[in-house]
């Protein structure tokens, strides 16, 4: 991964911190906890996952125009990345 995504992540932390920090409605709720006689730790845990864009998107977008179904092109992409192929009829997937 490049350094100018691994920033990007970054920046991406920072920005959910300073939204957790500085809303309105957590502070009200610590508050109120803190009224009862009780001190506020709150640890978040982010996971941040990325998927890589490939050249097989074409293959998906011609995979995707093939089956009609209940399927979007992240479902395929997904379906694909597990070795799991959709039945012809788009019934259901086959393992």
């Amino acid at each position: 991964m490049n350094q100018k995504v691994k920033n990007l992540i970054q920046k991406l932390g920072e920005a959910i911190h300073e939204t957790v920090s500085e809303s309105e409605d957590i502070a009200v709720v610590v508050k109120d906890i803190r009224e009862q006689g009780f001190d506020v730790l709150l640890m978040l845990e982010a996971t941040i996952g990325l998927n890589e864009v490939e050249s097989d998107a074409e293959e998906t977008a011609e995979a995707s125009a093939e089956i009609e179904g209940p399927f979007t092109n992240s479902d395929l992409s997904f379906l694909k990345s597990l070795r799991i192929s959709v039945n012809e009829s788009g019934d259901a997937p086959e393992a």
